[in-house]
């Protein structure tokens, strides 16, 4: 066997999986980050081809292949800030990746803001024509399908953008974007962009961030920023790359010159992970593969979580519809399939949330909490609705008319009582921007809600989804 042909057969065997997949047996990698300005991008004109020659073979055997792409598409002249650490990129990036074998970019990190929000919208752009999206937070959680599979992805960045942009974890909207994803996808991905660069261990930050993100409904945590690898670890039952390190770069610290390419398989309603190494050579921004990662896999062999069920209402499976380039990045379609085929589709819903819950008087609901307009308070503000299931659809049993103040979050109890967590202000008076909030409860009366006395375990549950 040629040096060539030992290291692909290494690269296609992991504990517990094969290259060979059976039917609904699926392959997932996820790079670090890639940067295609400054030297690199140097580089792809001189050579006249892309990083990735060495990693078709792989790619090609993945059913979905992300990466955190670091910088903007546009020109250097549109920087908020002049200066080396500006990536702004070719439209053809985009084109690039695709070809190589790229299912998708999270378009979420310190970079992602290099060009403003001119530079966010020419990315998102640039990608949906090539046939991918570059996903950000505003459109997160994304939904796709392989199979019978359905993955939610969201992308997160705790490390602030050039214009501005970071999130909060623990947060409200984290905590949503979790909770729906958790509803309606067998796998929940999150990738994140946090940590210190060139430290080679996670932060106690990140580590207490991971088991918030896990005890949320994260399956899978895909990390970077650091630009160095950091040892993957088993959180809470659940694989966590807290980074990935450099996958294409031209940094020149000899840590910044190795990285890690998540390899996932899913098997028997589980997931599996381990690693596959790569290196770049002094003389190039190019990497290579390198073999498999031994200390990875041995990490994270006893990591086997199982997949989630998705949502089942009398025989009916809701998937979301997934991630198309014709399909506008707002909003949900719900696909109701029975007998394994599709029997209805629901309408573009700006869905936030959404929650099976049983009620005594109506059977089994859908809780869903949408972002919409309204004259009763004259905002686009967070509006409960509440459905049945039909043979064609979705059946509105409310139509999202206010609670008694306006809404941040609501989550029902097993029991079926809704726990509201409201802003301080009232539709009299409103104040979107007042700090304070109230905690208040509501029973399904079978065509409305019924304010009540406040349970006590209300506002633990509305703690729990913050803390």
């Amino acid at each position: 066997m040629s040096g060539r042909s030992a290291l692909l057969a290494a690269l296609f065997i992991m504990p517990m999986a094969s290259a060979q997949t059976a039917p609904g047996d699926f392959r997932l990698l996820f790079t670090g980050d890639v940067m295609m300005s400054r030297l690199v991008r140097t580089e792809m004109e001189h050579r006249r081809t892309g990083p990735w020659a060495g990693f078709s073979e792989l790619f090609k055997s993945a059913s979905l292949v992300g990466g955190n792409f670091e910088g903007a598409v546009g020109e250097p002249a549109g920087c908020a800030v002049q200066s080396e650490f500006c990536f702004a990129v070719p439209e053809s990036a985009a084109e690039a990746m695709k070809r190589a074998g790229f299912s998708l970019v999270t378009a979420e990190n310190n970079h992602s803001g290099d060009l403003g929000q001119a530079g966010r919208n020419e990315t998102r752009e640039a990608f949906r024509q090539s046939g991918m999206p570059a996903l950000d937070f505003d459109a997160s959680p994304q939904f796709f399908r392989l199979g019978g599979l359905t993955i939610g992805m969201i992308a997160v960045t705790t490390i602030k953008a050039a214009d501005g942009r970071v999130q909060q974890i623990p947060s409200i909207e984290l905590t949503q974007k979790l909770r729906l994803a958790r509803q309606l996808a067998n796998l929940v991905v999150v990738s994140i962009h946090w940590g210190n660069e060139l430290q080679d261990w996670p932060t106690d930050a990140q580590q207490q961030q991971a088991r918030w993100l896990v005890e949320h409904g994260a399956d899978l945590i895909v990390g970077h920023h650091p630009h160095v690898v950091q040892a993957p670890a088993c959180v809470e039952g659940r694989p966590v790359f807290f980074s990935l390190g450099n996958h294409v770069f031209d940094q020149k610290y000899a840590e910044t010159k190795d990285g890690l390419i998540a390899d996932c398989h899913i098997r028997a309603g589980r997931l599996l992970c381990g690693a596959l190494s790569t290196h770049t050579d002094e003389a190039t921004a190019f990497p290579r593969l390198t073999g498999r990662s031994t200390a990875a896999d041995q990490a994270l062999a006893a990591c086997t979580p199982k997949l989630g069920p998705g949502t089942e209402i009398d025989g009916v499976t809701i998937r979301p519809k997934p991630w198309s380039p014709n399909q506008p990045v707002d909003g949900i379609i719900l696909d109701g399939f029975q007998a394994g085929k599709l029997a209805w589709q629901s309408r573009r819903q700006n869905l936030v949330s959404l929650q099976v819950v049983t009620s005594m008087t109506a059977g089994i609901l859908l809780l869903s909490l949408e972002r919409h307009s309204s004259s009763i308070d004259d905002e686009v503000g967070l509006r409960p609705y509440v459905y049945a299931i039909g043979p064609n659809g979705l059946i509105a049993r409310w139509r999202g008319s206010a609670l008694a103040w306006p809404l941040l979050d609501a989550v029902a109890s097993d029991d079926g009582v809704l726990c509201a967590l409201h802003r301080g202000d009232s539709f009299l008076l409103p104040d979107p921007a007042v700090k304070a909030t109230r905690v208040a409860a509501y029973r399904w009366n079978g065509f409305g809600f019924t304010g009540i006395e406040t349970p006590p375990e209300c506002k633990s549950i509305l703690r729990q989804a913050l803390q």
